[in-house]
């Protein structure tokens, strides 16, 4: 992991634990449509909440034709109501604060029009030089449109770029866009369990 000039986080799971307000925001939705909420029962559709983008949970959990009105009812929740129950990871603001005199930084998820809204929240919104969601890209992750467009929009190869993702779809996408990849408390790859691991994994990069 040498030359890197630039580090993307995923948001959910990685900046922010999210999962109880995503399951609240796509549950209040299951709730207009009659459907029974997603609980911590089902580990496949609690983490398909987590993972992709609205479109792909939607399908995932009420098929085609349902799931498009159910994406269609979401657009008018307002996901502000359910921002303050996400909490922000462990050393993820000292984090920032150090890379920022070393590298660009970026965002790359597959949530959608929150995100600005998230980071604004936290006082995260003038950290970023780039953020991208999957309203920005043709496919969301796993493709690897979303990192290959941060390179673009940063002038840099993908190789120069690391991503941290907790998930198959982060590694799956920074694999085929070519960008290194660190694995945040998930078993995919190069792991760290807290934030501070990869301070100390980009300062020594190098050495």
């Amino acid at each position: 992991m040498k030359n890197i000039k630039a580090v993307v986080f995923d948001c959910d799971g990685v900046m922010f634990d999210s999962q109880s307000a995503n399951l609240a925001f796509y549950n209040s939705i299951l709730s207009h449509f009659g459907v029974a909420p997603v609980t911590q029962d089902q580990p496949e559709n609690v983490a398909l909440c987590h993972t992709a983008a609205s479109p792909q949970v939607f399908r995932g959990l009420l098929g085609p034709e349902l799931g498009a009105a159910a994406m269609d009812y979401s657009r008018q929740v307002d996901y502000c109501d359910f921002i303050p129950q996400l909490q922000i990871e462990a050393g993820l603001v000292e984090l920032l604060d150090v890379l920022a005199q070393r590298f660009s930084l970026a965002v790359a998820t597959n949530r959608g029009n929150s995100m600005g809204d998230i980071l604004d929240y936290f006082s995260l919104g003038g950290v970023f030089a780039t953020v991208l969601t999957y309203v920005d890209v043709e496919k969301p992750k796993p493709a690897p449109d979303m990192l290959l467009t941060v390179a673009q929009r940063l002038h840099l190869l993908p190789h120069q770029l690391v991503f941290v993702g907790d998930s198959e779809l982060d590694r799956q996408a920074a694999q085929d866009a070519g960008c290194c990849f660190v694995s945040y408390k998930w078993d995919g790859g190069l792991r760290i369990d807290h934030h501070g691991e990869l301070l100390e994994l980009l300062l020594n990069a190098d050495d």
